[in-house]
Formats: C-alpha cells, sequence, structure tokens
C-alpha cells in the first residue's frame, strides 16, 4: 500500500474552497429559514414542523450521493459531478424561496410553495456539501485529516460569516428590510441573489483547481479488496461500523438538537427579549431578523477563533467535552440578556461548541475507517448523526415549547441543557475503535 502523500497547503485549500460558497447558502437557509416562514404566517407552536424537511433531505441524499458516488468515476472524478450539480440546483433555489411571499398567493399556498423550494434548496445543499467530506477522505493521509479538516472549518466559518450579515447590510446600505404583511423583505431577497452567484463561482474553482485520483491511483492509496468493497449494503455497512461511529453518534445526537433550537427559536427570542415584540410583520421583529445574522456571525467568529485553541490541547476528548460546556454556558445566558450587544459573549461560547461540532467528529470517525472501504457511503450514513437529531427535535419543538411555557426564549435554555448532556456523552469515546 503507497502512503498518500502530504499535500501542500494550497491542494488542502482547494480540496474545500466551495465549501466556502455551500456555506453562504447553508448560512442564508439556517438564519432565515424562521423568519420566513414566520412572515408568510407560520404559527410560533408550527415553527419547528418546517425545519423536519432540511435534515430528512440530508439523511435521505446524503447516503446516496456517498454510494453512488463511491462507484463513479468519470473524467471530472467521483466527487466533484455531484458537488456541481448540486450548487446548479441550489443557486436556482435560492432565487426562488425568498419570493414566496411576492406571488400574490395565499397564507396557505405562500407557505407549500417555500416548504417546496425549501425542500429542493436543501437537498441541492446536501449534494454539494457531502463530496468536500469526502475529497478529504479520499486524498488527504491520516496526519494532514486534521488539518484538511479545519481547514475546512475556517471556510465553512467564513462563508456562514458572510452569508449571516448579509441582510444586516443591505438594509444599512438602504435596501428595504420591512415590506407588507405576507411578503419577505427585499433585504433578504437580495442576500439569497447574492449568496446564489458566489456559491456557484467558488463551485467552478474548486472544479477546476481539484483534479481526483483515476481508479488505479485511488486503488494505490486506499488498498481495499473488491470484495469488500462491493457487497455491503448500507444495513451490512452499519452493522460492522466501528463502536467510534456510534459513540461520536451519541454525542452528536445532543449536539444537533441544540442547535435544531438555536436556529428555530433564536429570531423569536431576541424580537421578544430585546425588541419587545412578538408581532412578525413589525419593524422591531425584522430588526431582530437582522440582529439574529449578526449573532450567528459572531457565533462564527468564536468558532474560527476556538479552533485555533482546539489544536493546542493535547487531550481531544477534554477539549471536545469543554467545548460543549462553554456552548451550554452560552445558550442558557441568551433568555437573560436584553442588550443587544452583551448577546455577543454567549454567541461568542457557542462558537466554541460550533467549532468542535464541525472539525472533531469526522476525523475521529474518517480515522477509525481505515480499512473499511466505502468511505462515501459511511460518511453519508455518518451524516444521520446530524440528520436524525434534527428531525427529532423538530416533531418535538412544538411539544417541549409548550411544556416549557409558550416563551421561545425558553428553548434556548433546552438547548444548553442538550449540549451539557453530549458533554457528558464524549467521555465514552475512544480514539480508535
Amino acid at each position: 500500500m503507497k502512503q498518500k502523500p502530504n499535500l501542500p497547503f494550497w491542494s488542502l485549500w482547494n480540496l474545500s474552497f466551495g465549501f466556502f460558497g455551500v456555506q453562504i447558502a447553508y448560512a442564508l437557509q439556517s438564519a432565515n429559514i424562521s423568519r420566513i416562514f414566520a412572515t408568510l404566517g407560520a404559527d410560533p407552536h408550527s415553527l419547528s414542523y418546517f425545519w423536519i424537511l432540511p435534515p430528512l433531505m440530508g439523511i435521505l441524499v446524503q447516503p446516496i450521493v456517498g454510494t453512488c458516488s463511491d462507484k463513479t468515476w468519470t473524467r471530472w472524478g467521483r466527487r466533484i459531478p455531484y458537488l456541481f450539480i448540486g450548487a446548479a440546483v441550489a443557486v436556482l433555489v435560492m432565487c426562488l424561496l425568498p419570493n414566496s411571499g411576492s406571488f400574490g398567493l395565499t397564507v396557505s399556498a405562500a407557505l407549500v410553495f417555500g416548504l417546496v423550494a425549501l425542500m429542493f434548496l436543501d437537498t441541492s445543499i446536501n449534494m454539494a456539501m457531502q463530496p468536500f467530506k469526502m475529497l478529504v477522505g479520499d486524498m488527504v493521509n491520516e496526519e494532514q485529516k486534521a488539518k484538511a479538516y479545519s481547514i475546512q472549518s475556517f471556510l465553512c466559518n467564513a462563508g456562514s460569516v458572510m452569508g449571516y450579515v448579509f441582510p444586516f447590510v443591505f438594509t444599512f446600505i438602504g435596501i428595504s428590510n420591512v415590506a407588507e404583511k405576507g411578503v419577505i423583505p427585499d433585504s433578504v431577497i437580495w442576500s439569497f441573489y447574492v449568496g446564489a452567484a458566489i456559491l456557484i463561482l467558488c463551485v467552478i474553482y474548486t472544479t477546476l483547481k481539484v483534479k481526483e485520483w483515476n481508479p488505479e491511483e485511488y486503488k494505490e492509496y486506499n488498498p481495499v479488496s473488491e470484495e469488500k468493497e462491493e457487497s455491503a449494503n448500507w444495513i451490512t455497512l452499519l452493522k460492522n461500523a466501528p463502536s467510534t461511529f456510534w459513540k461520536v453518534g451519541l454525542v452528536q445526537f445532543f449536539c444537533w438538537v441544540a442547535f435544531m433550537y438555536m436556529w428555530t427559536y433564536t429570531n423569536g427570542t431576541i424580537a421578544d427579549t430585546v425588541w419587545n415584540t412578538t408581532d412578525v410583520s413589525s419593524e422591531g421583529y425584522q430588526l431582530a431578523g437582522n440582529w439574529v445574522g449578526i449573532l450567528f456571525a459572531v457565533q462564527a467568529i468564536g468558532s474560527v477563533i476556538w479552533a485555533a485553541v482546539l489544536t493546542q490541547f493535547k487531550n481531544a476528548k477534554m477539549a471536545y467535552s469543554l467545548s460543549l460546556v462553554l456552548g451550554g454556558i452560552g445558550f442558557a445566558m441568551v433568555p437573560f440578556i436584553h442588550d443587544q450587544y452583551l448577546l455577543f459573549v454567549p454567541f461568542l461560547l457557542i462558537g466554541c461548541a460550533w467549532a468542535a461540532m464541525l472539525a472533531m467528529p469526522f476525523a475521529l470517525v474518517t480515522n477509525a475507517l481505515q480499512g473499511y472501504g466505502h468511505m462515501g457511503a459511511y460518511l453519508g450514513l455518518f451524516n444521520g448523526t446530524i440528520c436524525v437529531p434534527q428531525i427529532i427535535a423538530a416533531i418535538m419543538g412544538g411539544t417541549i415549547l409548550s411544556l416549557v411555557g409558550h416563551t421561545q426564549s425558553s428553548m434556548m435554555l433546552v438547548a444548553g441543557i442538550s449540549l451539557f448532556i453530549g458533554a457528558v456523552c464524549v467521555t465514552i469515546i475512544k480514539n480508535k475503535h
């Protein structure tokens, strides 16, 4: 077996650069979906149901993309064709989704249109996102894998910051941040347009710069027997998965429940606790929506800073657990802060948890999967540890909201508790199988 060569920095960078554009699209979605559907007329108790589709599409699409790309060999590579097609569809849908309230439809029809558009948007984002993780798994040796995923994490957070602040910036330069009832403001619509343009440019860059190995080269660096590579179905793969796959998955469950509730309820929380309004058509609610983007950008900046700190820890499990505890403290602080600028503190802490969630799970799992084959399929299946908890959280969101007093700010406390539990679960992970 040939040792995978050490790659220069810019080769590692090019492998993940398109992720910058994909994350802009993902950031626009995560920061604005609740705002969009609330503006269209969704009730807060049913708001989480609109968040079922994104992870549902992820759990359906990513294993399929992973499995199919494992068996795809073209002149453009095995992963990149899926990346390019997903990005192209995402661009189209990003131009439609924010216009859901602009076609003269009834409230119910506008919500359905938005829901269908969201389904296609998340399907395409997932299709574009997964190949980047697979490219690192395919082409980067174990020694450089943490560095490669750290670069991916940096680009992820940089793209997130840009996507999050777009509505605030466009409002600042004079684009309208209010609209008639049931219509999405122009500041949000133009954010999606510009995000779509950047996405396709970034993906074109990666497509032109990255040359994947051909089948013969791949086998030289990834020697897995043909029998092992061809015979396993998803159920067999899951049965044979290393224990690290499942233990990291348990931690992932509690982490992604927390962040699902952050994405779903932060807009309503900030509108209530800072702008003292629950009226979705009010100027205060839309200003809160812009500020949520700023807070999510602060979270992403905190994540970039903390990602650099994480590399200094000798004990990876301690770093992982501490990061989640800091994030849990951040979530617990949010309902009690009524100054928009003081909210920077908890969201910086939440960024610590996000940094660990982006880098550590895939590094732990891909290292444990060495020699198992089916890297794309396994990473697609591992995406279930991201999607399933979000689906469960979305289904339970309305019920939990009722149990904690019908105030969206209480869901931030639920998110904090979930991260604390995740931090405890880190202790059962072993660094190898």
